[in-house]
């Protein structure tokens, strides 16, 4: 009796066994299948949120090649205060080179590290800075975000459009409390002043490594 019931117990084991299993399989297909009927979708999304953003450093209109396959991938760049890999896009009218697009981040900002995009002009000029991340004290320091800045003619970030070494040099690329000619809001200078350098870097960086980044292979 007792090795019927052993018999019996094993076989109910083996086929919860079984059904489990098939669960699993099914289970995981039915996962598959739904992420590669979403995929597509979600790239959409993320390549139309990734446009966006770039739009507002450098509007569409100014180049023609397909941006975002053409890049150059960055190792981890101290000047740009990248500590990971990042992306250069590269924007081109015809054969002529017309901008790139990079990330960059300010490190001291007040509460932390402020990230920005700027994408600078092949003359050396800004054609425009975006915050894309930060943790600045709620309005006092956010102003710093165009959509959170008070001011809806001309945000606080849109001053940096059209500066380049040419015209504003490293000891006036400063707030104007540090004997700069960059315009602050009374009462927080520690993130404008980040902001202002981290911009003033990456317009270095871009002018020194311009000829080599647009010369460079896809990746």
């Amino acid at each position: 009796m007792s090795a019927v019931r052993e018999i019996t117990a094993t076989g109910m084991a083996a086929r919860t066994a079984a059904i489990l299993f098939v669960f699993v399989i099914v289970f995981t297909g039915l996962l598959s299948g739904a992420y590669l009927w979403t995929k597509p979708a979600i790239e959409a999304s993320a390549i139309e949120e990734k446009m966006k953003l770039i739009d507002e450093v450098l509007p569409r209109s100014e180049y023609d090649n397909q941006l975002l396959s053409d890049t150059v991938n960055l190792p981890p760049t101290p000047e740009l205060g990248l500590a990971e890999a990042s992306t250069v896009y590269r924007a081109r009218r015809g054969a002529q080179a017309v901008a790139l697009i990079f990330e960059t981040v300010a490190p001291d900002g007040y509460a932390g590290k402020i990230r920005l995009i700027v994408a600078v002009r092949s003359n050396g000029a800004v054609a425009g800075v975006r915050v894309t991340q930060h943790k600045e004290t709620p309005g006092l320091g956010d102003y710093i975000e165009v959509r959170k800045d008070k001011n809806k003619a001309r945000p606080w970030i849109t001053q940096f459009t059209g500066l380049s070494l040419a015209e504003v040099s490293d000891r006036d690329w400063k707030l104007r409390k540090d004997g700069g000619r960059i315009d602050y809001y009374a009462g927080a200078t520690v993130t404008p002043r980040a902001v202002t350098k981290a911009t003033l870097k990456a317009v270095q960086w871009a002018g020194e490594h311009r000829e080599q980044l647009f010369a460079g292979e896809t990746k």
